[in-house]
């Protein structure tokens, strides 16, 4: 059965302005941007979204993703400034901002970004010690970050964080950090342990010279106090000498003799009234005790005293005197 040419060229307009609609109809997904290519040649962008294009003559060039996009860095060894192999590896986030520059000024994008992520940090950490390189986290990826944005800026990219995941030192040398720790920490205990206890003297040395200065100020107020009182006991007495003097001067020696007498019968009486005293041997003259009497009689009879006196004492000899 033969089809007539009629329906075979319906059929084929059919078929032609089919393919032609899908040809010229183009549907962008949301954070891709596709180039126009016209004969090879790039035209345009097509955004996300319904976009058309000239069937047969322009085509689709390059999808590319302008999302943010996360780029491992593979694990490599870096010798550092002082002869040391660590293993690092790290992460990049950057994003396209100039999908014409990313599709047609670079190759390969990812690859190109990974090489020179690598290349960078070794160079960055091979100006670093060790301990530099394990405590400077935050300055090896500030310097990858202005390294790799600055170089990335002509294919139309932005590199936004750099992060170093790990570095980690070989095993002999996790074991020799590991000892000069222990050893740091013994150090510092140790000299904590001598300045505590030299704290400890000095404060010792300061509470025992604080103590002798208050010592010696107690010793130096009694002292004070002491002579205060005897400069007014001297005082008294020199005021009760006084006193005795004008009574003398006053009254005669007859005064003064009933003074002494008075004063020296009541020492006797006091003596003899102590309770640790049984026996008091005193040695006497009677002509002196006589003579008291006579002072100390006078002073309340002057006219008998007086024809007494008159008289010539009589010798006697000491005469023991025996109290209980």
């Amino acid at each position: 059965m033969e089809i007539p040419l009629g329906t075979l060229v319906l059929v084929a307009l059919f078929v032609l302005g089919i393919v032609t609609v899908a040809r010229g109809v183009r549907t962008v997904p949301q954070g891709e941007v596709w180039t126009v290519e016209r004969f090879g040649a790039f035209i345009r962008l097509l955004r996300p979204g319904l976009n058309f294009i000239i069937p047969f003559i322009d085509g689709i060039g390059k999808r590319i993703n302008v999302q943010e996009v996360v780029l491992d860095i593979p694990e490599q060894a870096v010798i550092t400034r002082d002869n040391a192999t660590v293993g690092v590896d790290g992460i990049v986030y950057y994003r396209v901002m100039d999908a014409a520059k990313a599709a047609y000024a670079v190759q390969d994008l990812t690859t190109a970004l990974s090489a020179l992520a690598m290349t960078n940090i070794r160079a960055v950490i091979g100006e670093m010690d060790l301990d530099a390189t394990l405590s400077g986290r935050d300055r090896i990826n500030a310097q990858l970050l202005a390294i790799l944005d600055g170089a990335t800026d002509p294919w139309g990219v932005k590199v936004s964080r750099v992060e170093i995941r790990k570095i980690e030192p070989p095993e002999n040398l996790i074991r020799a950090m590991n000892l000069q720790m222990t050893a740091e920490r013994e150090r510092r205990a140790t000299v904590a342990k001598a300045e505590g206890e030299r704290e400890a003297e000095v404060k010792r040395a300061e509470g025992a010279k604080q103590a002798q200065i208050l010592e010696a100020e107690g010793r130096r107020e009694a002292a004070m106090r002491d002579a205060e009182a005897r400069e007014r006991l001297a005082e008294a007495e020199a005021n009760a000498t006084r006193m005795v003097a004008n009574a003398a001067a006053g009254a005669g020696e007859a005064a003064l003799r009933y003074f002494i007498s008075d004063r020296y019968v009541k020492a006797i009486e006091a003596l003899a009234q102590s309770p640790n005293q049984k026996i008091i041997l005193v040695p006497l003259e009677a002509s002196a005790l006589a003579g008291a009497m006579t002072a100390a009689l006078a002073m309340l009879r002057p006219e008998q005293v007086a024809a007494e006196a008159s008289k010539p004492p009589a010798a006697q000899g000491p005469t023991p005197w025996t109290t209980r």
